[in-house]
């Protein structure tokens, strides 16, 4: 079981090329949702909300005011034949908390984990145009927008790297188009205080 939850977690890449003739149905979407709601949330106060969008013409609007990899400066993001064929716009209730940093991240991580499990694939999008998806979507004053989740089934390889002793962690394409991601080891995330009780 351990081995399969790391299985789960390697997969879970942000990934940015989908193949667009797979569609993700609102049943899927809403399974999602489902993962997300279980999970914690401060105050228990449960202050998300959710557009569930897979409709073409929807998914369309979306995908045009999107911003993807802010270290690939020279892709416009997927082509027409790679694009995501569902989004979830996760929103907060300003009249249930004014914030939802803890609970966002929690329940993206949860969807993204639960899109893994069914052989899906996901990226979250925090740079997009709010005011014309808010416009697109009517939503009332007290939604604001957090964040966009792309959905799809994955379109591309991506590796992950030991990071570059300069301690450079900009993700990057090779000339074959394979996505490298640079992660810091486990050794670089543990800090040992110094302390004066230890030898």
């Amino acid at each position: 079981m351990e081995k399969s939850f790391h299985n789960l977690v390697l997969k879970n890449r942000s990934y940015r090329r989908f193949d667009a003739n797979f569609p993700v149905s609102k049943e899927v979407l809403t399974q999602l949702l489902d993962l997300a709601r279980l999970t914690p949330s401060s105050k228990n106060r449960q202050p998300l909300r959710y557009i569930l969008v897979n409709n073409p013409d929807d998914c369309n609007f979306v995908f045009s005011h999107l911003k993807w990899a802010w270290y690939l400066r020279d892709w416009d993001g997927p082509s027409f034949e790679e694009r995501p064929t569902a989004y979830l716009v996760m929103l907060l209730d300003k009249h249930v908390n004014d914030k939802a940093d803890f609970d966002a991240g929690i329940a993206a991580q949860t969807i993204l984990l639960g899109a893994v499990e069914k052989e899906l694939g996901g990226c979250i999008i925090r740079t997009f145009n709010r005011y014309e998806l808010a416009k697109y979507f009517q939503l009332p004053e007290n939604f604001d927008i957090i964040m966009v989740i792309a959905l799809g089934k994955p379109a591309e390889e991506i590796i992950i790297d030991n990071n570059d002793p300069s301690g450079k962690m900009e993700y990057f394409r090779d000339e074959n188009g394979l996505h490298h991601v640079p992660k810091r080891t486990v050794n670089e995330l543990i800090f040992n205080p110094l302390r004066n009780d230890q030898d």
